[in-house]
């Protein structure tokens, strides 16, 4: 499954040389894994209560080009790979006008409870909610 939504560069977004700041793409790549997640079925406010959180543990993010004000942007997220222990999400954000990609990012993310302990194995609420969605993800396993 891939979650994809848009979003408009505003002013707010952009830096002093007029293109966006590395910030506003963190946040739109954020929320484009929480969507995915809610998507899913896995709130990640329920998750919490369950003693459930799911830290990045890992990021690397290529700047490949620089949106600029009043560009319409594409955020494309989708769970490249799983295993027992952690979770990667591939995400793209591009031009919608154009298709350029401007950033190429890798998320890997763990599951932990609130202390901080990391659990060996995905919970299973996880787990379930990625067997629903494996025929569309051939890599996960």
């Amino acid at each position: 499954m891939k979650h994809i939504f848009e979003t408009k560069v505003y002013y707010s977004d952009t830096d002093a040389y007029g293109v966006v700041w590395h910030g506003a793409y963190l946040r739109w790549l954020e929320k484009g894994r929480v969507d995915l997640c809610d998507t899913l079925g896995l709130d990640l406010v329920t998750l919490k209560k369950s003693d459930i959180l799911l830290p990045v543990t890992n990021m690397n993010v290529r700047y490949k080009a620089s949106a600029k004000l009043n560009d319409t942007v594409i955020i494309e997220t989708w769970i490249e790979k799983y295993n027992s222990l952690s979770i990667t999400f591939k995400q793209l954000i591009k031009s919608k006008e154009t298709e350029k990609i401007f950033i190429e990012a890798l998320f890997d993310v763990v599951a932990i409870n609130e202390a901080g302990k990391l659990y060996r194995r995905l919970p299973e609420e996880i787990v379930q909610a990625f067997k629903k969605d494996d025929e569309k993800c051939p890599a996960c396993v």
